[in-house]
């Protein structure tokens, strides 16, 4: 028969060597609530961002760049690989380039283009690749900076409801890409043209007369 004394003994050394009760290590909560934490920014006017070295911008259908780059710059200095996954665009010369990575999602490259405006801002129109399940990117390249989609405005991915400026930009690189694809001249080669049309030859003609004589 067990003495009262030796049964609260064992009872003791039971819960001495008792393992305590298990909680998750602070390690882990502290990384489950950075996880809970992690931020998006207010998309800009165009539902994209207005980043340090480029601008972005999109509809459900499309994703506009604007990059600026050194006034005088020449389209045979640029630099632009647009592929179905990703973009590498910056400046021959140059150590870095100002866009690398891959693309939040894929695009259609044969339906998108890149052209320089006024030798100072080169201009990037990527068509995305979904047709049916159209959504909206977070960013333009996996690993930058996100927005929130959540706080997108669709009203304003209409062409028709874009920023004055940024439309004309865009339907002008629309026009000039499908008169590339049927072989016809761009808008820039159209005002040359023009220009020489209304170019009066004759007084370069009195001017060589002029200069000709003794």
């Amino acid at each position: 028969m067990a003495i009262l004394s030796d049964i609260e003994e064992t009872q003791s050394n039971q819960t001495q060597n008792s393992p305590p009760p298990t909680n998750p290590p602070p390690a882990a909560a502290k990384e489950k609530k950075e996880d809970n934490n992690t931020t998006s920014l207010l998309p800009n006017s165009g539902n994209g961002l207005d980043l340090e070295s480029y601008s972005w911008g999109q509809s459900l259908e499309e994703v506009t760049i604007t990059v600026p780059v050194p006034a005088g710059t020449k389209s045979r200095q640029i630099v632009c690989e647009i592929k179905k996954k990703s973009l590498k665009l910056g400046l021959k010369g140059e150590p870095a380039m100002i866009i690398d990575g891959e693309l939040f999602g894929p695009v259609k490259v044969s339906d998108s283009f890149w052209q320089l405006e006024d030798q100072k801002t080169v201009s990037v129109l990527l068509t995305k690749f979904e047709e049916k399940n159209k959504s909206w990117w977070k960013s333009l390249v996996k690993g930058g900076p996100e927005i929130d989609t959540q706080k997108v405005q669709p009203e304003n991915s209409k062409l028709s409801d874009l920023d004055p400026e940024l439309r004309s930009t865009v339907e002008k690189m629309m026009f000039d890409q499908r008169q590339k694809q049927m072989g016809l001249p761009t808008s820039d080669q159209i005002q040359q043209q023009d220009l020489l049309k209304n170019f009066d030859f004759s007084k370069m003609k009195q001017v060589d007369k002029f200069s000709n004589m003794p």
